[in-house]
């Protein structure tokens, strides 16, 4: 009895154990919201003292992730909202800071500590003819957050419909997840904050499209200091009667998720593909999950407001993308809905490297078929290209032609360095003509031909996208390398129903892409190398001089010397170079990788 009477003791001494820490760690959570949203009620405070709308034209927006572009239903306009991003600047008092951003100070887009997270609820507005940029400043707007969802409708003018979203701590790690509904009235340019009861709980990362006068969103998840949760419900809110409902699907839907591709058919169902998820396997222990999954909501009722709604399993045909998260999801012509880019997290020993993307995947609503979209070329090249085998083929014959490059995937890898000096390494893959024999013109027409490097976007995840007569547009987004993060403010579009090329709107600042630097210590370590290393290597120093400009020279390609034969001879010289931007604690297969990349762009400039 004694023994047992002491295991119940001690039973229930953890029991008050455990209870006591979680009052604690409430407390404290309760406390971290408190903060968030007395952080917000300053910045609305801010917000409150504007009394008119002044717009003003401006330069391109701060680089930010995770905001929304939306096209306007009347105008030739792109209307950027909210987002998240990094600000580099001097200290200064935040209050201050703040005041000044409100004010109009520091140009286009307000500040922030250096190196802390800033989120944004300005209004920018792109002018497609004009290819300019302009900044409103709205009275009243909602408070500054990041993925959010964002729909546009074509009523009284056109509205933008704003739900949910997070707002950050400035040091990134407290989240405070919103359930509000705004609108902005396009015409008048006013915000109006909707309040209806019954409507889905705080939220980030979910999906909201406009459908039959009703909005329509799913998923998302919250997080918290103790835990965190992934939803797979579906609300709707009805634009006539400004009333939430949440629907109640027969049959087996898709299993919580954030991040999903959302796209509505002409009949007024709803499709879902993809999405990412974790959960807690044990303590401080959670595994994700990229879902490559597809569904269909489908309304079974005749358009009353009491549709009786039903999930059903999609099994799509064709070439499907390669699982990722992080991808952007837009509405193309054609009935056909696309995603564009995000990225795909690889394990690597005790750390995660991440692939990131700059494909395009069209999904064909009416023949249930995926499809990878490839650039065409402009068709003047194109007609050039041909001639110009089939002259070859003539002259040359089968043997020449047996040269020619292989028609699958092509890997292309890309650099970009920060200002700090930090190789930020980017990969894609051009994907080569399929391989079906037995498909149709019209499937060769979509897949289009493969045309190796062109001017495009870089790969990248949480970008924003708009589509606008046909016209694909591509804003923002982020790559990473280990723990380092760059955020992008470069606009691209393209022609969808042609697909012959990416245009550049805006361009990245050149700065981050002069990776073709040395210091002065790198100088000096490769000139004792090479008089270590004889006739050649003395040569080759040499050809590193300073050219007329005051610029370092890199070595020099040889006079019909092949690729492959330059990197066997200056591949130390890469290795060293790329060492000495990612520093002593970069792995040497990362090293050898940028090191190679950085060895084929020189030697391609060069030939």
């Amino acid at each position: 009895m004694g023994k047992k009477g002491k295991r119940e003791k001690k039973g229930k001494g953890a029991e008050k154990t455990a209870a006591k820490m979680e009052r604690k760690v409430s407390r404290r959570a309760k406390k971290e919201e408190e903060d968030l949203e007395a952080l917000i009620a300053e910045f609305q405070s801010l917000d409150a003292k504007k009394t008119q709308v002044i717009e003003t034209s401006c330069p391109p927006p701060s680089p930010r992730l995770n905001g929304s572009l939306s096209a306007h239903p009347e105008k030739d306009e792109l209307i950027l909202f909210g987002g998240f991003g990094k600000e580099q600047c001097s200290p200064v008092v935040h209050s201050e800071k703040v005041a000044d951003s409100q004010a109009g100070g520091g140009g286009c887009c307000p500040p922030s500590l250096p190196d802390e997270t800033y989120l944004y609820n300005e209004l920018h507005v792109y002018n497609i003819r004009k290819n300019s940029w302009s900044k409103a400043e709205i009275p009243n707007p909602p408070p500054r957050r990041c993925a959010h969802q964002a729909a546009v409708v074509p009523t009284a003018g056109g509205q933008l419909w704003v739900f949910g979203g997070e707002f950050a701590s400035p040091n990134g790690e407290q989240f405070y997840h919103y359930k509000d509904l705004w609108v902005l009235h396009l015409a008048t340019k006013t915000w109006e904050q909707i309040k209806a009861s019954g409507g889905p709980s705080g939220r980030s990362g979910h999906r909201m499209v406009a459908c039959k006068r009703q909005l329509i969103i799913f998923g998302g998840f919250h997080e918290s200091a103790r835990d965190y949760i992934y939803y797979n419900d579906a609300y709707a809110f009805n634009l006539d009667s400004f009333t939430w409902s949440k629907l109640a699907p027969s049959g087996i839907g898709p299993t919580p998720r954030s991040g999903c591709q959302m796209a509505t058919t002409p009949e007024g169902s709803i499709i879902i593909y993809g999405g990412y998820s974790k959960q807690r396997i044990k303590k401080d222990v959670d595994k994700g999950t990229l879902h490559t999954d597809m569904f269909l909501l489908k309304a079974e009722g005749a358009g009353k407001e009491e549709d009786k709604w039903a999930w059903s399993r999609l099994n799509p045909s064709g070439v499907k993308p390669t699982p990722r998260s992080g991808f952007s999801v837009a509405i193309g012509p054609n009935n056909r809905s696309l995603l564009f880019g995000g990225v795909h997290d690889e394990e690597e020993e005790e750390s995660i490297e991440g692939d990131f993307f700059n494909d395009i995947y069209f999904y064909d609503i009416g023949k249930n078929r995926w499809f990878p979209g490839q650039l065409k070329g402009p068709k003047s090249e194109k007609r050039k290209r041909r001639r110009g085998r089939q002259a070859e083929a003539e002259d040359a014959g089968d043997e020449e032609m047996e040269k020619q490059p292989p028609q699958g995937p092509v890997e292309v890898v890309k650099e970009v360095v920060a200002e700090d000096g930090t190789v930020m390494t980017i990969k894609q893959v051009i994907s080569g003509p399929a391989e079906e024999k037995d498909r149709s013109e019209s499937e060769e027409e979509e897949e289009g031909e493969a045309l190796g490097q062109q001017v495009e976007p870089c790969p990248r995840s949480n970008a924003m996208l708009a589509v606008k007569h046909g016209v694909l547009y591509v804003y923002g987004g982020m790559f990473e390398v280990g723990d380092r993060q760059f955020t992008l403010s470069d606009l691209y579009s393209i022609d969808l129903h042609k697909m012959e090329e990416w245009k550049v709107l805006v361009e990245m600042d050149p700065k981050a892409q002069e990776w073709l630097e040395e210091s002065e210590s790198d100088e000096e370590e490769d000139d004792m190398e090479g008089a270590e290393g004889g006739e050649e290597e003395e040569s080759s120093s040499e050809e590193e001089s300073e050219d007329e400009g005051g610029e370092e020279q890199h070595p020099s390609v040889q006079p019909g010397e092949t690729h492959a034969d330059y990197l066997s001879r200056t591949e130390q010289y890469w290795i060293k170079l790329a060492r000495s931007n990612m520093g002593p604690d970069a792995k040497e297969k990362k090293v050898v990788k940028v090191a190679h990349a950085m060895a084929k762009t020189f030697y391609e400039d060069s030939v």
